[in-house]
């Protein structure tokens, strides 16, 4: 298959929207910043995306392949927030497991920003 060129972020972000569109019954998908940087994954929340992800402890799958990002929480954090949305820590079963915001971090919203939570998840 070294025929086929890679795919890159166009590719990814197009995939993540079409994912969106056709798995309306699926509450919940996560952009991989792992596997395609902190701006794409940034990104991918304006095509689908609700969930950034987890704090990687350990990850030997995707390093193997050659692709290393690495994110603190905080990056992941200053991510969601940037894009607009209030940043939300959640356990394995999409059950919020941090306080409620109290509304000082959030991002400022206007009429045309919708401002929804979007997940970080725990260690993976």
């Amino acid at each position: 298959m070294s025929h086929i060129p890679p795919a890159g972020a166009f590719e990814y972000l197009k995939t993540q929207a079409v994912s969106r569109l056709y798995l309306d019954n699926i509450p919940n998908i996560q952009s991989s910043w792992v596997t395609q940087g902190e701006k794409t994954g940034q990104v991918a929340l304006f095509f689908g995306a609700n969930d950034m992800g987890s704090l990687m402890i350990e990850e030997n799958v995707v390093s193997s392949a050659g692709t290393v990002h690495h994110l603190t929480v905080d990056s992941i954090r200053r991510c969601i927030r940037e894009a607009g949305y209030i940043p939300r820590q959640r356990n394995v079963f999409y059950e919020y497991i941090d306080a409620p915001p109290t509304g000082e971090d959030d991002p400022p919203r206007t009429s045309a920003t919708v401002s929804l939570p979007v997940i970080v998840g725990g260690p993976a």
